[in-house]
């Protein structure tokens, strides 16, 4: 007979996952789980695929403007407005004439192409005057007597020419091509060669070459050439490639480009000619640009053609153009020398610039 106060509670029902279940759940967390790692993949490989286009855009465009920049202001300081004694008709000494070329291209075969750009700080655009008397013998340093020497400072680099002969007056050992000025019409020159009254003298600021190349870092690089010393820096970083061409046209006293030219040969390469570098009248630049990021596949092919319109693959300009008296062929763009370099994407900049040094000595030439 129960008690009276006994529990009345029915039995406690005990139960749980069994082991399949659990096996099951596990099976499908962690299909779940793969499948969000695959689409995390995914669209983070797409992030740092449209990350690294970005940053490639970028470094191009900063690339491709600072060389922009520096080419046109090649020849800058120089007298080009002179009617006689003009710089750009020197020939003698061929280095100095040389010196003095606005800009030079050094074609790289199949790798970049560098190109230096020549300009002078001075504010007044280097205005030539007449050199009224000078001591004879020459000596160093020279006190020469000029009609006005406005626009002239010490620690200048002077250029002096009579008829095809020049001389650059520049610094050295920390002093200046310029000693010093004194008066309205006095200059004291560090050295005396060249100078002859009856000359013309002009005062070109810091006369500066600057080098814009490709490293092997894959660095766009600015190299700063003054009295002799350079020093260098890396200017972009992922610019693997630079490639540039001369637009000459037919005389030196016309502005129209007839044909574009690589830096090459006898007629356009390193020892080119003052009478053919005075033709020179435009560049065009192509700078390529590298996204970093390595894919799995090739994804960039070599130009389909240099000679013919719309090429596909990694290529600079069309060969072709609406003129086709000018139509050349296009620069090849070789980067074989860089590791799985299918397997990088890039991007081309170009444009085309102007020389206004040039094209303003037109009616001196």
């Amino acid at each position: 007979m129960r008690h009276p106060h006994a529990s009345m509670h029915s039995p406690v029902t005990q139960s749980g996952f069994s082991l399949i279940e659990i096996l099951v759940g596990l099976v499908i967390s962690l299909l779940v789980t793969l499948v969000i790692m695959q689409v995390f993949s995914v669209f983070e490989g797409q992030k740092r695929s449209t990350t690294g286009t970005a940053d490639a855009q970028t470094n191009g465009n900063i690339g491709l403007y600072n060389v922009q920049r520096d080419v046109q202001l090649a020849g800058y300081g120089l007298p080009v407005f002179a009617k006689t004694d003009s710089p750009l008709l020197c020939t003698t000494p061929s280095a100095t004439a040389n010196s003095l070329s606005p800009i030079i291209i050094l074609d790289g075969g199949t790798a970049s192409d560098s190109v230096s750009v020549r300009y002078g700080s001075t504010p007044l655009g280097g205005v030539p005057v007449v050199i009224a008397s000078a001591p004879t013998p020459t000596s160093a340093p020279m006190a020469v007597t000029v009609q006005n020497n406005m626009g002239c400072a010490a620690g200048d680099t002077a250029l002096i020419t009579s008829g095809t002969s020049c001389v650059l007056v520049e610094g050295a050992a920390g002093v200046g091509g310029v000693r010093s000025i004194t008066g309205t019409t006095n200059i004291t020159l560090r050295d005396g060669a060249g100078v002859a009254t009856g000359a013309s003298i002009a005062c070109l600021g810091s006369w500066r070459t600057y080098t814009y190349a490709v490293n092997s870092l894959k660095q766009l690089t600015r190299s700063v050439t003054e009295n002799g010393t350079t020093s260098t820096l890396p200017n972009v970083a992922e610019i693997v490639n630079l490639q540039a061409q001369y637009g000459v046209s037919a005389t030196a006293t016309n502005n129209q480009v007839v044909q574009w030219v690589d830096a090459a040969g006898a007629t356009w390469g390193p020892t080119i000619t003052p009478a053919n570098r005075n033709r020179i009248k435009a560049v065009r630049i192509a700078i390529v640009a590298r996204n970093g990021l390595l894919e799995k596949e090739d994804v960039t092919t070599a130009c389909s053609s240099t000679t013919t319109a719309n090429p596909t693959g990694l290529c600079a300009w069309d060969a072709t153009s609406a003129n086709p008296t000018i139509a050349s062929p296009a620069p090849t763009i070789d980067l074989s020398s860089i590791t799985d370099w299918q397997k990088y994407r890039y991007r081309v900049f170009e444009t085309i610039i102007p020389i206004r040094s040039m094209i303003w000595s037109k009616d001196a030439l």
